[in-house]
């Protein structure tokens, strides 16, 4: 409780206009935004982690391969009328730290009736590089919700925490101050460094998202199908395996 009520406090030092130039937080133009649809309706987005820890062994298999399945799982039990999309990390090196800090591509925009497209898209992928999920909640932010009314809901996967420099933690608090629309889910996929486990669960509690620290296929099947149930539930809770 301590640490939640440091982190809310934390909030009131920062200046909104400052928060708004440092992350492009903006409102966009009519121009921009006439192509996409504004209805109102929760909006799911997937960040999935395929940097190059992802092709670790963990229970006889690769960790990428066990987020690939539970994936190819849960998909299918989607809502077709749903609005989904998917981005992914870590997917591609570069040739400096910072292209590799810069790998996350919207793969999959944010559609009605794209499950099996998101299934397609991950299929391509290959893990193979870093870790910036500081930067694919910016993008996410600034560019996937582009022109969508309504909450948002990012469900992000990683198994490990930041490796590019950056505060994903920093970056909610700062959110907030200006949006209270995007909530984000955290499973952190046999994650057990201390400073990594806080930094996330920061990032899912600040946004009043769930946390999950999945270690086997059975959790990190049961973290995502929470997660989707949670779309629905905006109460802040954290889940750990027993």
């Amino acid at each position: 409780m301590k640490k939640v009520l440091l982190i809310l406090s934390v909030l009131s030092l920062f200046s909104i206009p400052a928060i708004c130039s440092q992350y492009g937080l903006h409102t966009p133009d009519s121009g921009f935004t006439k192509n996409f649809p504004t209805d109102e309706g929760e909006r799911i987005l997937f960040i999935l982690d395929f940097s190059n820890s992802m092709t670790e062994p963990l229970e006889g298999s690769r960790k990428v391969d066990m987020m690939l399945d539970t994936m190819k799982q849960i998909l299918p039990k989607i809502n077709p009328n749903a609005w989904v999309g998917l981005r992914v990390y870590g997917h591609r090196m570069g040739f400096t730290p910072v292209e590799a800090c810069r790998a996350s591509t919207l793969i999959s925009p944010i559609m009605k009736n794209n499950t099996s497209y998101v299934e397609q898209s991950l299929a391509k992928t290959k893990p193979r590089g870093m870790t910036p999920i500081t930067y694919s909640l910016k993008q996410a932010v600034k560019y996937d919700f582009m022109g969508y009314s309504g909450k948002k809901h990012i469900i992000l996967l990683t198994d490990g925490g930041e490796n590019c420099d950056e505060s994903p933690c920093t970056f909610v608090m700062n959110l907030i101050k200006i949006r209270r629309d995007i909530s984000i889910d955290v499973i952190a996929f046999n994650v057990s460094d201390s400073d990594d486990l806080q930094q996330l669960e920061c990032t899912a509690l600040v946004t009043s998202g769930k946390f999950y620290n999945p270690h086997t296929a059975a959790e990190l099947l049961n973290s995502f199908n929470n997660s989707i149930e949670a779309a629905k539930n905006v109460e802040a809770k954290i889940v750990l395996p027993e």
